[in-house]
């Protein structure tokens, strides 16, 4: 998600489970050609697996692109022709590609040539007037011609028109029967759903009939419900991790980001929903909206933080 899963978000989630797929924000091919690649493509190792995903419409920029992201150890490609933002429309990449599935088939065939590792698309239902079931098959049929064997859908429409891109996340109606119509029609394709799942119970029914599950809001705002991720669906046996663990497990990161020059509120403020429900979670969210953007503050706000829900918590837990 733009501006939300920078590689400070990535850290933390790596934190509350070790097999879920992160996904980078959309980095564009021209800025990658162009701009400071350690900046836009630098990451942990403890991130993966981890995916690029990459926004633009010209087959060999993107091809150039997904090359320099295997050279820097991604393990997959992932185009994304399903963000609505207005800087996205008017750079021709991102959700208004979906009307062009022959220029998307022809950027996923360039892109497959130039790495070895796994190439994805993430994209809508449909956009603006053009979101009939048909066209939507058409365009899953058109880029899965030309070797794309994994889509990302994100089960609305996304109007390129009239809606802000926050009113594209909310406004367009769910239709998650569709995706289900499209994994049935084409059960040679890994399909995977995107959109309005917040819950381990929607997890389940969903994977019922499909092939995996993306979660993009939930995983940001209440990221514990990534806690039980690594038990629930990868077998493993070990207990979730508890909220504390994951914050004192960014203790040293945080550390080591702040002797580079960094700020500890660009760690922060991706960690602001994890007691999101929990007693003590708005004096825990309240602390470090106020304390992490202090000049000089260092990893004893983090301590801090957790030592005062902890206390909260306990006294709950005595009376």
């Amino acid at each position: 998600m733009m501006d939300w899963t920078d590689r400070h978000c990535r850290f933390f989630h790596r934190q509350l489970t070790k097999r879920a797929l992160l996904y980078t924000e959309m980095v564009t091919a021209e800025a990658l050609l162009h701009g400071k690649r350690d900046q836009l493509l630098g990451f942990s190792e403890i991130e993966h697996p981890l995916a690029l995903q990459l926004g633009g419409s010209d087959p060999v920029r993107l091809a150039e692109a997904a090359a320099i992201g295997e050279a820097c150890g991604y393990d997959e490609i992932n185009l994304n022709v399903g963000c609505p933002s207005d800087r996205v429309q008017s750079g021709r990449f991102g959700a208004c590609l979906m009307a062009e599935p022959g220029l998307v088939a022809a950027c996923v065939f360039a892109m497959q040539e130039a790495v070895r590792i796994p190439v994805t698309v993430k994209c809508r239902i449909g956009i603006d007037d053009q979101d009939s079931e048909a066209d939507f098959t058409r365009f899953i049929a058109t880029v899965a011609d030309a070797g794309c064997r994994v889509f990302i859908v994100h089960a609305r429409k996304a109007w390129l028109t009239g809606l802000s891109p926050k009113e594209n996340r909310d406004i367009p109606p769910l239709d998650y029967a569709r995706v289900y119509r499209l994994k049935r029609a084409r059960p040679d394709l890994t399909i995977v759903l995107n959109g309005g799942i917040e819950r381990n119970g929607d997890i389940a029914t969903h994977l019922e009939l499909l092939d995996g599950v993306m979660l993009g809001r939930a995983a940001y705002q209440t990221p514990h419900v990534l806690a039980s991720v690594d038990q629930d669906w990868f077998g493993k046996t070990a207990p979730p991790v508890s909220r504390a663990e994951a914050l004192r497990a960014l203790i040293p990161y945080a550390t080591q980001h702040i002797a580079r020059g960094g700020r500890l509120n660009n760690i922060t403020r991706h960690i602001l929903g994890l007691y999101h429900g929990v007693p003590g979670g708005r004096a825990y969210r309240r602390y470090l909206s106020e304390n992490a953007v202090r000049e000089g503050a260092g990893p004893e706000v983090l301590m801090e933080a957790i030592a005062r829900v902890e206390r909260i918590i306990a006294q709950r837990d005595a009376a």
